[in-house]
C-alpha cells in the first residue's frame, strides 16, 4: 500500500484503515517541495488512486517544537538559482513533474484533505488547492509570492486564481500579498475553518482512530469546524476590483497614483519592488487562463517557466536575479531588467507565451 519513497524522510507516508497520509517532513525548510519530495508525493497518490482500499487521504506538513507552522512554503527557491547557473536538468524536470502533480491532485478521484496550517505559499498553494476538502487555521498565512523573485504564480496559478472572484486574482497574482482564513474562504481558496488548537486532535484520529469510510475520514475535520475569522482584505474589494481590472500594467500604476486612499498607495509601493516583466506577463498569465482548463493551464505555466530560465539563461534571468536578491545574497536590491513598468514592450511579453515545443513533444502532453 505504500510504495518505495526516495526522499530520504523528508515525505512520510502512512495508512490507518481506509486513510493514506502524507506529511512533508522538512519543517527547517518550512517543508519547501525538492524533487524527490515531489517524486514521493506524486508516486503515493498514483498508487493509492488505483489502489482501492484507500478511500481518502490527508496532507499535512511537520512542525517544529515552539516555531510557527508550516504547510509548505513553496518550492526550494535556492535549488532554482543553483541549478539555473549550472545547466542542471533537474530544473526542467522539477517543475514539469511538480506540474503534473497539481493536475494529479485536482483530478484526484477521493477525498484529498489539505490541513493548511500556517504557511502556504507557491508550491505549497499547488499541493492544496486541487484538494476537495482545504482547511485552515488561525495560522494560516496564504501567498502567491513569485512576482517578488521575477517569476510568476505558477503550480496551476493561472487558473485559480483567475476564478476568484472579481479582479481579486489579479491583485493576488500581482502584489504576491498574504491572506488570512477570512479571505481566503471568501476568495474560494479554502473551505473550512478549524482552530489549530483543534489540529492535534484531528492528526491523532487520522493517525490511530477507525477510519472505515470517506464519510468518516471527512466527518474527523467537520465535526471541529468552526466559524471562521472576518476577512481582512475584504472591505478592499471595490479598490481591487477598480484598479486591478485596469487593462496594462502601467495603468493598473497609473490607476493606483491617481487614487489617495492610503490603499491605494500602500499598493503602488509594494507593486514598484516587482519585476516589471513578470508583472506585465502574470497579468497577461492569469487573464488567458480565465478560459483555459487546468491542463491548458498548467502547459502554459511550463512554457512560461522554460523561458524564466532560458529566454534570459544564467544570471541574465529575471528569476535568478529575484531569487539572488532575496534569499542569496540577501541584498533585497534587484536589479530588474527593465527597470520601469513603460520600459516593457509587448513582444517582450508575448515571448513568454510562445511554446518551445510542438504540441505533441510537450512536457505535459498527457494531462487532459
Amino acid at each position: 500500500m505504500i510504495p518505495s519513497l526516495q526522499s530520504e524522510g523528508l515525505v512520510l507516508a502512512e495508512v490507518n484503515g481506509c486513510l493514506g497520509l502524507i506529511t512533508l517532513n522538512r519543517p527547517q525548510a518550512l517543508n519547501a517541495l525538492s524533487l524527490a519530495m515531489i517524486r514521493d508525493m506524486s508516486a503515493l497518490l498514483t498508487a493509492w488512486r488505483d489502489d482501492p482500499r484507500i478511500q481518502a487521504v490527508a496532507v499535512l506538513g511537520a512542525g517544529r517544537e515552539g516555531k510557527p507552522a508550516a504547510f509548505c512554503a513553496g518550492g526550494d527557491i535556492r535549488f532554482f538559482h543553483q541549478a539555473a547557473l549550472a545547466g542542471d536538468a533537474a530544473l526542467d524536470a522539477f517543475f514539469t513533474e511538480e506540474y503534473a502533480l497539481n493536475h494529479l491532485i485536482h483530478q484526484f478521484p477521493k477525498p484529498y484533505i489539505a490541513l493548511m496550517d500556517g504557511v502556504v505559499m507557491g508550491g505549497g498553494m499547488g499541493i492544496s488547492q486541487g484538494a476537495k476538502l482545504r482547511v485552515l487555521t488561525e495560522h494560516s498565512k496564504l501567498a502567491m509570492p513569485e512576482t517578488n523573485i521575477g517569476l510568476f504564480p505558477d503550480v496551476g496559478g493561472g487558473y485559480f486564481l483567475s476564478r476568484c472572484p472579481g479582479h481579486s486574482g489579479e491583485w493576488l497574482a500581482l502584489t504576491g500579498q498574504v491572506i488570512g482564513a477570512g479571505d481566503a474562504i471568501e476568495l474560494g481558496l479554502g473551505d473550512v475553518f478549524v482552530r489549530s488548537s483543534e489540529l492535534p486532535a484531528i492528526v491523532e484520529a487520522f493517525r490511530t482512530g477507525a477510519q472505515d469510510s470517506a464519510e468518516h475520514v471527512v466527518a474527523t475535520v467537520m465535526e471541529r469546524v468552526d466559524l471562521a475569522p472576518v476577512a481582512e482584505h475584504w472591505n478592499a474589494r471595490a479598490l481591487i476590483n477598480r484598479h486591478f481590472s485596469a487593462a496594462s500594467v502601467p495603468a493598473l500604476f497609473a490607476s493606483l497614483a491617481a487614487d489617495t486612499d492610503p490603499w491605494a498607495r500602500q499598493t503602488l509601493a509594494t507593486l514598484a519592488k516587482r519585476s516589471p516583466l513578470m508583472m506585465a506577463v502574470t497579468l497577461e498569465q492569469i487573464r488567458r487562463a480565465r478560459a483555459m482548463s487546468l491542463a491548458d493551464d498548467l502547459r502554459m505555466e511550463r512554457d512560461l517557466v522554460h523561458h524564466c530560465f532560458h529566454l534570459r539563461p544564467g544570471a541574465a534571468s529575471e528569476t535568478v536575479e529575484g531569487v539572488r536578491a532575496l534569499a542569496v545574497d540577501k541584498d533585497h536590491a534587484p536589479r530588474w531588467r527593465p527597470a520601469r513598468v513603460e520600459e516593457v514592450t509587448p513582444a517582450e511579453v508575448e515571448a513568454f507565451f510562445r511554446s518551445p515545443w510542438p504540441p505533441a513533444e510537450h512536457p505535459l502532453r498527457a494531462l487532459d
